[in-house]
């Protein structure tokens, strides 16, 4: 897969997803070796997703995502939930990948994050 496949799936998976009921993409490159993204997904709830991804290729052919912070916000503009990979916290397992829960203060561990797994978890939890 190349990186404008990718963010072409991105592109399509926004509109076809059944909690998102309004985005806007604000920046969208592409290239054989890397792609950039960033966008405002507003859900069901209220809630909204600001999202940055930087993506590039491996030298094995695969799709990696470098960079990325995905910002969860509910209607009030209050943080549910932070995903980056910022290197600000080298002593966290699994560093550099974090979230900030519920505050920005509140640094957890989390797995490697891609825009997919993210709307995955949103979806899941305005479901529940």
């Amino acid at each position: 897969m190349t990186p404008s496949e990718y963010l072409e799936k991105i592109t399509t998976a926004i509109p076809a997803s059944a909690v998102v009921i309004a985005h806007r993409i604000t920046r969208h490159r592409s290239s054989n070796k890397d792609g950039y993204f960033r966008a405002i997904l507003t859900f069901t709830d209220g809630s909204r997703l600001e999202v940055m991804e930087y993506i590039r290729t491996t030298a094995k052919g695969e799709i990696e995502t470098n960079r990325y912070s995905y910002h969860w916000m509910d209607a009030d503009n209050r943080l549910k939930i932070r995903w980056d990979n910022a290197e600000h916290y080298p002593k966290l397992p699994g560093f550099p990948h974090h979230m900030h829960d519920d505050d920005e203060k509140n640094v957890r561990p989390c797995e490697p994050m891609n825009f997919f797994k993210v709307l995955d978890t949103i979806a899941t939890s305005l479901k529940a």
